[in-house]
């Protein structure tokens, strides 16, 4: 089939010439603009259904600046749409455009229905890439919708919450809810259910500031995880940078599920909590070329993954044919495919979307999924990569919560520590060096510099310790209970022979692989689970907590459950199981943090008086009362180390410059199986304190502390003493 010999057998119309901005579709009394970006098309369709499937074409006869537009009058708010376009058929340039296939709208505000898979959803031929499939892909695609935004903010505006203030919470949308009895059962897994008492109210209780929510860009299933009766769960395949994912949506998705998302962060900004998204701009979802044709390869497949340019082969094969030079998909996201940022259309696509989800939908910042995918320029990474440019100038972005996940799947995207001062990151050498400390494996002196902010990594390009996110868990892993119940990966249910997920769990069963009985090995995974929330709660940093984490949430051993839209993964709200003693301590940890800014400092610990005469800020403490000495930090058989922390003066002023000042704190972290005297030094700032927070059942919370005295730690504890 060449160029141009499409047949529609649907009715044709008139359209008027529109404008090429903004891009996607823009709702107005008058008309409705559609703007399209394919510029090496030769025809570009728009087609509307109605409510029974019936489709009606409309050529876009406007192209200017390599968009293709068009305005209709009469569309209403809740019109279905998509693209069709063609052009020239050749894979080898990423040049793949087929009109058989119904394209979603790039920058389309709401998405409605799924996709089905199918073979007619692939623009070539199973069985020869290189040959172009004719079947008609409609029956078997969403559909864009035309959105009207007349919601209704109020008084809502950007909290800006300091980074040394947040604690953010990493959930799901539907997880959270899923089993949720307190939340109305037609609104669980729902983000009208995340915006009901139940959730908000428990947030607020446990000393949330910020939810993290796993990606609600509009997403699909990969076909091959659909093959295996699964479906793609946590939605890291996004199809729509616009669209808030229609499955989450309690009241519809014909645009409904824009209006309840707003909502949903009306409700979450109302009781002081931020919203972050998870963003997957690094790969979409039609993965590697020989994957469907959903929405960028139909339109221009060049424009939106980043390629290899193979050279010709000049040597002839058996039959005298050689090699063309063909284009191969470059990929370091693990997907099939990279975006290129390389290109202005795909880094406009970005920008408008990040900007939409600040302007349109009021969300106070971003998680970017393997940030380091998007920093590169052709194929290196670089600071000063056209994303990280323009982000940092952009006068709406570069105020919001920027948060890389620094890394890709390649050696030399592995960026902790590199990002430009605008970002924070999630920092996995906190989570590594934590968790092995509290199963016996690590050192100390590389545990003090993870409490006390990290400085080897961010304190050299003026960053301050909020850059590090502490997180000893996320949704990629284990979770906290099943940190200290396995120590191998229990993957099976995912269908692909446990060959999935990390084998680098740094993780301990506590001498039981799964769950147990055994009374003992109960009580000392709650302990070890105990102690690693305490120290995440009170290290300098951003601490992130896992859904669930708090309450002992299980995945059975599950430490990759991406396809797993069930029990495994959703939070079992019941009490019976629930291990709400974890609860409460970080309840308790949460609050002494809130109310201290002692834990929670935004300069540097400098290890010498805040004032001449006075105490050190910081001071690393050995069991015998002295403070560490070089040997010591090198006696990789100490488990025991304490942290004292002076809180008068503090090195930070307040808000109008005033001198603060705060309680003292000694934190004293044994990770040693068995129990150490530690003495606590005669000094002239602190002479008495309290157990203010403790995982030790002998050191329970209000036990006194006295300035020369000795005091007892049981073996894997906590104890936190609070200057009286």
């Amino acid at each position: 089939m060449t160029p141009g010999t499409w047949q529609f057998e649907g009715e044709t119309a008139e359209v008027w010439p529109g404008r090429n901005f903004p891009l996607g579709a823009t709702w107005s009394e008058e008309s409705t603009n559609f703007a399209v970006h394919a510029p090496h098309a030769t025809g570009v369709w728009l087609c509307l259904f109605d409510d029974e499937g019936n489709e009606t074409t409309h050529p876009l006869t406007e192209q200017s600046l390599g968009i293709w537009h068009g305005a209709l009058p009469g569309v209403a708010p809740g019109t279905l749409y998509g693209f069709r376009a063609d052009g020239p058929w050749y894979p080898a340039r990423g040049l793949r455009f087929n009109p058989a296939k119904l394209l979603v709208d790039p920058y389309a505000r709401a998405v409605s229905g799924q996709v089905t898979v199918d073979k007619a959803i692939f623009g070539h031929a199973q069985d020869e890439p290189d040959e172009r499939d004719d079947t008609d892909s409609a029956p078997y695609v969403p559909r864009s919708v035309v959105v009207r935004d007349d919601f209704d903010w109020g008084g809502d505006t950007p909290m800006r919450r300091r980074y040394r203030d947040t604690v953010i919470y990493e959930m799901h949308v539907k997880g959270m809810t899923a089993l949720h009895d307190r939340v109305p059962e037609q609104l669980r897994g729902t983000y009208a259910g995340l915006a009901t008492p139940a959730v908000i109210d428990y947030l607020r209780d446990l000393g949330i500031t910020a939810v993290e929510l796993l990606p609600v860009h509009q997403f699909t299933s990969e076909p091959a995880v659909v093959d295996r009766g699964l479906v793609n769960y946590w939605g890291y395949n996004t199809l729509g940078f616009f669209a808030p994912h229609n499955g989450y949506s309690a009241s519809g998705d014909r645009g409904q599920q824009v209006t309840e998302f707003k909502a949903m962060v009306k409700a979450f900004h109302d009781a002081g909590i931020e919203v972050i998204l998870d963003v997957v701009y690094n790969h979409t979802a039609e993965a590697g070329p020989i994957g469907p044709t959903l929405s960028f390869r139909g339109l221009d497949d060049t424009f939106y993954r980043r390629a290899d340019r193979r050279p010709p082969d000049p040597h002839p094969d058996i039959f005298g044919h050689t090699e063309r030079p063909t284009d191969v998909y470059w990929d370091v996201t693990g997907c099939g495919n990279t975006v290129s940022t390389d290109h202005p259309m795909a880094l406009r696509l970005i920008l408008d979307s990040l900007r939409y989800w600040v302007t349109e939908m009021h969300v106070d910042g971003f998680r970017f999924d393997l940030l380091s995918a998007l920093t590169r320029k052709g194929h290196e990474v670089d600071m000063r990569s056209g994303l990280l440019t323009t982000i940092a100038q952009d006068p709406i972005l570069r105020h919001v919560k920027l948060i890389a996940e620094p890394w890709d799947t390649s050696m030399d995207g592995y960026l902790v520590g590199e990002l430009p001062p605008e970002w924070v990151e999630w920092n996995d050498q906190y989570r590594d060096t934590m968790r092995d400390f509290w199963r016996g494996h690590g050192a100390i002196r590389t545990v003090a510099t993870r409490l006390a902010g990290s400085s080897d990594l961010y304190a050299d390009d003026g960053r301050s310790p909020y850059a590090s996110i502490n997180f000893v868990t996320a949704h990629d892993g284990f979770t906290l209970r099943d940190l200290v119940s396995y120590d191998r990966k229990h993957n099976r249910a995912n269908g692909e022979h446990n060959r999935d997920g990390t084998d680098n769990n740094r993780s301990w069963n506590c001498g039981v692989e799964g769950e147990t009985d055994d009374a003992d090995v109960i009580a000392l995974r709650r302990r070890q689970a105990a102690n690693l929330m305490a120290t995440l709660c009170l290290s300098n940093g951003v601490p992130m907590i896992t859904a669930g984490d708090e309450r002992g949430r299980t995945q059975r051993g599950n430490n990759n459950p991406f396809c797993q839209d069930n029990e495994i993964s959703w939070i079992d709200w019941r009490v019976d199981d629930a291990w709400l003693d974890i609860y409460e301590l970080t309840r308790a940890a949460l609050r002494l943090r809130r109310e201290h800014p002692a834990l929670r400092q935004r300069h540097w610990f400098e290890g010498r008086p805040t004032l001449e005469g006075g105490p050190k800020d910081l001071a690393w403490l050995h069991p015998s009362g002295r403070e560490m000495t070089n040997g010591d930090w090198h006696d990789d058989s100490l488990g025991v180390v304490g942290m004292f922390l002076s809180g008068s003066p503090l090195r930070a002023p307040g808000p109008r410059g005033e001198q603060q000042h705060d309680s003292s704190f000694m934190i004293w972290l044994n990770a040693a199986p068995y129990a150490a005297d530690v003495v606590l030094p005669a000094n002239a700032w602190v002479q008495s304190g309290e157990v203010a927070l403790s995982t030790d059942p002998d050191l329970p919370a209000g036990s006194p502390a006295v300035a020369g005295k000795r005091l007892r730690l049981g073996g894997r504890t906590v104890v936190v003493l609070r200057q009286t």
